[in-house]
């Protein structure tokens, strides 16, 4: 009886033993896993950082190649109308887009047409698992700054459309409210869970959000400006309004050409 006792004993200090050290390996296990599964995120997350924000840099120069080309397409007397047009988008695009702009954009649940979004707020900046959680594998900053190029190209195309037939000022407050509101309200319908992305509808690189958008405002604004001065003689006939540099209209066609690899490819991620 005594044998068979310790036998038993012996036998329940091995399991425990044996248990115990099964348990602490598989611990171990885990945490080596997890920490090789966070070696091989961590330089992804970096390289997926990394390339959105050269794409935003390739798509801030296309704003360069919209002043460039539309200035040598217009009279050198507007020269410097555009150019300052063009440097008030990306600048006041940029601070709007900020205060109403994104948060109307990508609101969380809203009722898929219509919802205004506060200032722009980030999550906590030492909370990067939040960050990369609730934005894929770029943090909630690299994902606003490309956005915001986004608005302002959207508000860019207008300019465009509208060279020689509006007033400064009235460009000006046209496409604050633009970047602020309507750009970001249509860009919810599908970037934003609305109702457009409900029914399945697919846009890549903006080609609908961002290009049709533009393209439908600025017609908008032509439409209720008419044609520019000077366009037509007084009996109807249409009098040619040339612009004053093709190299500078080259060269902003090459800095499109080059900002597009980043609009186009940045927008994979």
């Amino acid at each position: 009886m005594s044998k068979l006792r310790s036998n038993f004993a012996i036998w329940t200090l091995l399991v425990l033993i044996f248990g115990g050290a099964a348990q602490v390996v598989g611990q171990e296990i885990k945490s080596m896993e997890a920490f090789h599964s966070a070696t091989i995120a961590y330089p992804k997350f970096m390289v997926d950082n990394l390339w959105i924000l050269i794409a935003t840099a390739l798509v801030f120069i296309m704003h360069l190649g919209f002043a460039t080309l539309e200035t040598g397409l217009t009279r050198q007397k507007n020269t410097v109308n555009i150019l300052f047009k063009n440097l008030f988008i990306i600048s006041t695009g940029l601070i709007t887009y900020a205060l109403t702009g994104f948060n109307t954009m990508y609101p969380g649940d809203f009722n898929g047409f219509l919802a205004i979004g506060g200032p722009l707020a980030s999550p906590a900046l030492d909370d990067v698992a939040t960050m990369t959680s609730a934005y894929a594998d770029y943090t909630y900053w690299s994902d606003f700054i490309f956005q915001a190029m986004f608005a302002a190209t959207a508000a860019t195309i207008v300019s465009g459309a509208v060279a020689e037939r509006v007033k400064l000022n009235g460009f000006m407050i046209y496409a604050t409210i633009l970047v602020a509101f309507f750009y970001p309200i249509a860009g919810s319908w599908k970037w934003g869970g609305g109702w457009l992305d409900q029914m399945g509808f697919h846009d890549f690189a903006g080609s609908s959000i961002v290009h049709a958008f533009g393209g439908f405002s600025a017609l908008a604004a032509v439409l209720f400006l008419g044609p520019r001065l000077g366009k037509y003689t007084p009996t109807g006939e249409i009098r040619p309004v040339l612009g004053h540099s093709m190299p500078m209209a080259t060269i902003g066609v090459f800095l499109l050409w080059l900002g597009w690899f980043g609009f186009n490819g940045g927008s994979v991620l």
